[in-house]
């Protein structure tokens, strides 16, 4: 429903319902992004010549990283103390929407240094290329907080001003004025980021010709729209009131930080051989030399 001034937002966020169990949209959505970035790798080795089991090492170390990392970033970040005073909730509270997208990159980190290490490909190669699905799959993940009407800003009088009548938050704070649909911000400056990505992987070969920018571009186009958008957004948790950067933006630094000094890095060494990696990965599984593979045991 659209009034003069603003938007009436009062969308169902229960996708299926079954009795008492619920799939709700942002749990779709989650679902929907890990299955893109599976696309993308499956790509991604199509291209450089990678065999498809790297592709499906990858999903499950990154899926199940992300997702660890996602929800255990949202307990510990925003409420350590209610979570280890319930920690059953850490499970059974998945579907509210307590995820920390910083928890989630922490996780990622870790999964894709694993993965490295198991396929013997240089870590930086699992960085960059994961950053272009991380950009289509925010902009999906936040769609899903649009849904759970959750995660908006502070009143606003522009003509594209939400009212989340759904949101308990709003009713108690802002009710009858319109807020920032900030999920929408962030969202489409994710897909600003994938396609600048998806341009220099695609177009450029930036990922094999200079290894590590398109890691620091991705960090600055995911965390520094982050971190200014959280201006205009409503606290998350009590504690954050009288912040001067709040949580979320605290957490943005070091991934600012550490973009700006990938793409100096990236920028500043020589150019790389494009087809270095796929050659060294070739010879990492190839049998030692003078050995062959031993018989097995009738």
């Amino acid at each position: 429903m659209i009034h003069a001034l603003s938007i009436v937002w009062d969308f169902d966020p229960v996708f299926i319902s079954i009795g008492s169990f619920e799939i709700r949209y942002y749990g779709v959505m989650w679902a929907l992004a890990i299955l893109i970035g599976a696309w993308f790798f499956d790509n991604f080795c199509k291209r450089e010549g990678l065999p498809q089991e790297v592709s499906g090492s990858i999903f499950i170390y990154g899926t199940i990283a992300t997702i660890l990392g996602a929800r255990l970033g949202h307990c510990l970040f925003y409420d350590p103390v209610g979570y280890l005073s319930e920690p059953w909730t850490i499970i059974t509270g998945f579907r509210d929407g307590g995820m920390a997208s910083h928890g989630a990159a922490i996780g990622l980190l870790i999964g894709l240094w694993l993965f490295s290490r198991k396929n013997h490909l240089p870590y930086i190669w699992s960085l960059d290329r994961i950053m272009i699905p991380v950009g289509i799959g925010g902009a999906i993940v936040r769609m899903g907080n649009l849904f759970n009407s959750e995660i908006f800003g502070e009143a606003t009088t522009l003509p594209w001003g939400f009212e989340f009548v759904r949101s308990h938050l709003w009713q108690a704070r802002y009710a009858p004025a319109a807020v920032h649909p900030t999920q929408i911000y962030e969202a489409l400056c994710y897909l600003a980021t994938f396609a600048i990505l998806c341009w220099l992987y695609y177009r450029r070969d930036m990922a094999r010709r200079r290894p590590g920018i398109l890691f620091g571009i991705g960090l600055i186009g995911v965390f520094l729209t982050r971190f200014f958008i959280e201006f205009i957004k409503t606290e998350q948790e009590a504690f954050e009131v009288g912040w001067t950067l709040d949580m979320g933006q605290w957490l943005s630094i070091p991934f600012i930080v550490l973009g700006l000094y990938m793409i100096w890095r990236g920028a500043t060494r020589p150019a790389a051989d494009p087809s270095a990696v796929s050659r060294a990965y070739a010879s990492a599984m190839k049998p030692a030399a003078g050995k062959t593979p031993k018989k097995k045991k009738k």
